[in-house]
């Protein structure tokens, strides 16, 4: 291991040690009870409202198309690569721990979507302004101008460097190498390294296709996302129930393994047992589950404050189907899928190869066509993430260095870099140096949650009671 990377597994062990997983899961356990179990009694209401746009509302785009560019920056290679990799780290029992954070993370983003919109404000041209720094900013007062500073740094590094840019063209071109050239046969030296064909175009389709599209801002990005992620989720979402369909009896003895690896009552790698078993089945299932669904992030609301709403609470509620989704639905049938096959235990394999073993083996098709339909799902996951977090990561340059049309040109131009150059770096790397970042944002994003968590409470008891006076309309 090069000394840079060993580096970065260093940080990364500090960054996401036990300390911030459980303030992020104390945040989630904090609302959800403040909220009385929102996510549960009002999860009817706002699968309803994530269909119904709201009439006459203020913003830029529909509520629906605010939540399919939020759910085109979470679901992409967290969900496939994303789980993958915490089932080869931390076992089985990492996605019943990915399910626990996913269950508080609804509160949490519940939460980010209602104060998004409550803080947003708008600029000179009309451009609505929102998402965690604002909601800092202005719920928290001046003086702690600096933590929404610190939020903002941390979001643009993630989106150049981490979550937006290198781990998903990397996911995107190493499943088009498993499904086009397994072998790496076909290869070209370049100066930095020997990298097969298929790296090269799919690597250079993408960065095309990316920059085309960031140049049109968030209304092209809203409306590629709304018509493609809910399509490739139904595609995705019944490959996995059929492969657990097709495998029906194994399903009994992979909810066995992932109790047993989430409590530590089985060994893993090296024999370890008990509390080293649970901490890292735990570790990696939160850090992981964030990954994907974002919950205390601090993401998902800049997408949610451009809502054409003007009610928080029912954009907040509307923000929190998208941990439902991403998390307790599609992350659920990735890990299941993986698990009934085994595949995160087979040597050799890492990242999307597991889960790329775990549709070769329950998918009822040739090996060749399983191969595809997981490349076709991960390269359009992944390249809407690209998207989705462009728009984020411009957000926080925005409101670091003021509304300025050339510097945002160069980001774009230097995002789309990111993107091109994401292939040709190491796979460890990259999804260490994703989790730093995830880290870091979450770290103000989520004191600001449980200092405005009063604010969040309060907000939902007034409109849940002029809801049952007939005072709004649902």
């Amino acid at each position: 291991m090069s000394s840079f990377e060993t580096m970065i597994n260093k940080i990364d062990e500090y960054v996401w040690g036990l300390p911030l997983i459980f303030l992020i899961l104390a945040c989630g356990l904090i609302l959800t009870i403040r909220l009385g179990l929102l996510q549960v009694c009002h999860l009817g209401k706002a699968l309803k409202y994530m269909l119904k746009n709201e009439e006459g509302g203020s913003g830029e785009v529909s509520s629906f198309a605010a939540l399919c560019t939020a759910l085109s920056a979470t679901v992409g290679t967290g969900n496939i690569v994303g789980v993958a990799t915490a089932l080869a780290a931390g076992g089985a029992g990492a996605l019943f721990w990915m399910e626990v954070a996913a269950f508080l993370g609804m509160a949490t983003k519940y939460a980010e979507g209602l104060l998004a919109v409550k803080y947003r404000t708008s600029d000179k041209d009309g451009t609505v302004l929102g998402g965690p720094f604002y909601y800092i900013e202005r719920g928290m007062g001046k003086k702690w101008k600096w933590l929404a500073k610190m939020f903002a740094v941390f979001g643009l590094l993630a989106g150049l460097m981490g979550i937006g840019t290198i781990t998903q063209i990397n996911g995107i071109t190493t499943a088009a190498n498993d499904f086009f050239d397994p072998d790496r046969s076909a290869s070209v030296s370049l100066p930095f390294g020997d990298y097969t064909v298929t790296t090269i175009v799919a690597g250079l389709i993408i960065t095309v296709l990316a920059g085309l599209i960031i140049i049109g801002g968030i209304q092209r990005i809203a409306s590629v996302s709304q018509v493609v992620v809910p399509a490739m989720i139904i595609m995705y979402v019944l490959s996995c129930v059929t492969i657990i369909i097709c495998n029906i009896s194994e399903v009994p003895g992979a909810f066995a393994e992932i109790i047993k690896g989430a409590f530590g009552l089985r060994p893993i790698a090296g024999g370890a047992v008990g509390w080293a078993v649970m901490s890292l089945s735990m570790r990696n299932g939160v850090a992981r589950g964030i990954f994907s669904n974002e919950a205390g992030l601090g993401s998902a609301p800049i997408a949610a404050a451009a809502a054409k709403t003007n009610e928080p609470v029912r954009q907040g509620l509307v923000t929190m189907t998208g941990t439902f989704i991403d998390t307790i639905i599609v992350c659920t049938m990735t890990g299941l899928s993986i698990i009934i096959a085994g595949s995160h235990e087979k040597e050799g394999l890492q990242g999307v190869s597991i889960t790329n073993d775990a549709f070769a083996y329950g998918l009822p098709f040739p090996e060749k066509v399983s191969a595809f339909i997981l490349m076709v799902c991960l390269a359009v996951f992944a390249f809407t993430t690209i998207l989705g977090w462009n728009y984020y990561s411009e957000r926080c340059l925005s409101y670091l260095a003021g509304k300025n049309a050339k510097l945002a040109g160069v980001y774009h131009v230097v995002y789309v870099a990111a993107v091109f150059v994401g292939p040709y770096l190491t796979v460890e790397a990259v999804w260490t140096l994703a989790d730093i970042f995830n880290g870091l944002m979450a770290i103000p994003n989520v004191i600001a949650l449980i200092a405005l968590s009063g604010v969040v409470a309060a907000e939902t008891k007034s409109y849940v009671k002029r809801l049952k006076n007939g005072e709004v309309r649902e």
